[in-house]
């Protein structure tokens, strides 16, 4: 039950399904010669209905990749396990294939374009011999979005094409949004020659780490991933599309593509607000995107857009407007449960896909450290390996993962579906830091906010292969995800300012600072509703803030931390207290980042990292030495 064996071939009788090729002549064109390479023993083309989805999932039990879950505990829901070898992205076999290795920059891994594709042909040269080949046609983008994309992925994984099917408008949607693209570009009203679809080509080969790559081919619309059967590496509209070529698309387009979530927030009175936030992956996007206000703030609706992705241009009133360009959600499932976000714990409990977690078999049920209810006696662990607390290890892998359909999600906003997008009132960027970011903190203004998000930095997680729990430059939460040169993106980033009269505020917040005993000072989930509404609030101008070296802090009585009965005023101190001693070895931290990108970072953020050095320089008001780890301005 995994996917470390290619799966066999479907059965013969589909009833007509998977039978439709598509009528476009540069997609055929390009499915032919892919076949020709690749040499699949069957063609299955995807048309995204209800009838198909219920033959592939009969399908993928049928070859043991799903294992059907108890229809009356989770209706719907299946269980996979992937290879053992095969948990996580791989970044360090992601490649971004420019024509040459100065326009990739320095964060990305480069390969010259032409010794990459000779390379993976030699490798997908009939790699789906016996297997079938999925023609999967996606669409990245409400439907009638002026930013809406599209896409098609072949791959040999019935696991592929079940995901793909809940993250994105799968199937005859994409095929009708590329023939109107068709006809733009015939009229004229396309200028550009760009390819008008993302061509995605995956085969998961033997799953061999060695024969393992996910290669990007910004400007031809493109990507190739061998060797990998995991999510992140293999669904190919999600952080391959939307984000790695999406960023490379963007730039080239004057709009952005951010790793983002967005949100909805309506306060009691109906004032409506619209929240863009970038957290690195496993830092709790999808916790707030669907957060629960505490009962303090009855009457308040926060309702989400997306958890993960965001498509971003100025629209003609002067906003920013966005879209969520997925259709479900990808998420990490450990520590998920009632208490911490209930909105997502209804969204899987019907109609998802669980990979990585434990499996209760004779139950069919899964479990997973941090669920409801007490700790199983004992289960199936994320390998298979039967399991018992007393072993000491983990059920269930750390970056175990559940894929849902959006529609799913009980507060999910109704412009999630909204075709315009919605207009951004506040930018947030989040790491996971035990310790120098306050609790939440504003810039000063655009580029200062340019400069707070890409200084951001974020202990490492389980979500990507490597070590955890180190420190790393992560800047818009894109470190991973940016498909050209980073110096060139944060340029970017400030050349948006010039077609927006009302641009957002930028905000910087942190929910994971510690004491000196390695406890957390706030309490997070539903409590970070307080840090939202300080926000909403400098967003209207109603509420004051303290100036510091860094930006614009939280004020005490500005701040409502009513009902609050087990966190103290001193916590609020520690959590938006500046240390300059702190922030100094920050900007030294600061310094590698910004020099490996040499002439392309804008002279701008340089200027802003010098000033923030000088204002470190001030003494407190006490008239003590900055740098002795004084207080800067603290409330």
């Amino acid at each position: 039950m995994n996917s470390s064996s290619p799966a066999p071939l479907l059965q013969a009788a589909t009833g007509g399904l998977g039978t439709r090729r598509p009528d476009d002549p540069e997609l055929v064109a390009w499915i032919d010669d892919s076949i020709a390479l690749c040499r699949p023993e069957q063609v299955f083309y995807c048309d995204g209905s209800d009838a198909e989805d219920e033959f592939l999932l009969a399908e993928a039990c049928r070859l043991g990749v799903l294992t059907r879950l108890d229809p009356q505990k989770l209706p719907g829901c299946y269980y996979h396990r992937s290879a053992q070898n095969d948990v996580a992205r791989v970044e360090q076999l992601t490649f971004i294939c420019t024509p040459t290795a100065e326009q990739a920059g320095p964060t990305n891994h480069w390969t010259e374009p032409g010794e990459m594709r000779s390379k993976l042909r030699g490798m997908f040269a009939g790699s789906m011999r016996g297997r079938t080949m999925f023609v999967v046609p996606y669409l990245m983008g409400p439907p009638g979005s002026p930013l809406a994309k599209v896409g098609v992925e072949l791959t040999d994984s019935i696991y592929v094409v079940l995901n793909m099917r809940k993250v994105t408008r799968m199937g005859e949607t994409a095929l009708r949004h590329l023939q109107q693209l068709r006809r733009l570009r015939l009229n004229d009203a396309i200028k550009s020659d760009f390819p008008l679809f993302n061509r995605g080509l995956h085969s998961m080969l033997d799953l061999d780490p060695a024969r393992r790559f996910i290669c990007h081919f910004p400007q031809d619309n493109e990507i190739l991933s061998v060797g990998s059967g995991y999510g992140g590496n293999v669904l190919l509209g999600k952080k391959c599309f939307s984000l790695r070529v999406g960023s490379y698309l963007a730039q080239s387009q004057g709009w952005m593509a951010e790793h983002m979530l967005l949100l909805a927030a309506e306060s009691p009175e109906g004032e409506q607000h619209y929240i863009a936030a970038a957290f690195p992956s496993a830092c709790g996007k999808t916790n707030f995107a669907m957060m629960i206000p505490p009962a303090r703030f009855a009457g308040w609706k926060i309702r989400t857009i997306g958890d993960d992705i965001a498509w971003m241009q100025p629209g003609p009133d002067g906003r920013l407007w966005a879209v969520n360009p997925e259709s479900g959600y990808f998420g990490v499932i450990p520590g998920t449960n009632s208490g911490t976000n209930p909105n997502a714990v209804a969204t899987i409990s019907r109609d998802t896909i669980y990979t990585n977690v434990a499996l209760l078999e004779d139950e069919g049920d899964v479990w997973w450290e941090g669920k409801d209810g007490p700790v199983p006696a004992r289960c199936a662990d994320w390998r298979g390996e039967p399991w018992t607390p007393e072993l000491g290890t983990k059920a269930a892998h750390p970056n175990s993962r559940f894929t849902s359909p959006m529609r799913n999600n009980p507060a999910l906003a109704p412009e999630a579906d909204e075709a315009r997008g919605v207009p951004i009132s506040a930018i947030i960027f989040g790491g996971r830091r035990g310790d120098t970011v306050p609790l939440v903190y504003q810039s000063r203004d655009w580029t200062h906010g340019v400069f707070l998000g890409a200084t951001m930095a974020s202990e490492t997680t389980a979500a990507a292969a490597g070590a955890v729990g180190q420190v790393r430059r992560d800047p818009m939460a894109m470190l991973p995800f940016c498909g050209y040169h980073m110096g060139d993106y944060f340029a970017h980033w400030l050349e948006m300012a010039n077609g927006l009269e009302q641009p957002p505020l930028i905000f910087g917040v942190n929910w994971f600072r510690r004491d000196t005993a390695g406890k957390f000072l706030w309490p997070g989930f539903g409590e970070n509703m307080r840090v939202l509404k300080w926000i909403i609030d400098r967003c209207e101008g109603r509420a004051d803030g303290n100036e510091t070296a860094i930006g614009i802090v939280p004020r005490r009585e500005d701040f409502d931390l009513a009902g609050m009965t087990d966190f103290s005023e001193e916590n609020f101190r520690r959590l938006t207290t500046v240390d300059a001693a702190e922030w100094n070895r920050e900007l030294d931290a600061q310094g590698e980042l910004f020099a490996s990108l040499g002439a392309h970072l804008p002279a701008e953020l340089a200027a802003e990292r010098e000033q923030l050095r000088q204002r470190l320089l001030v003494p407190a008001a006490d008239g003590s030495p900055s740098d002795d780890a004084v207080e800067l301005l603290s409330p």
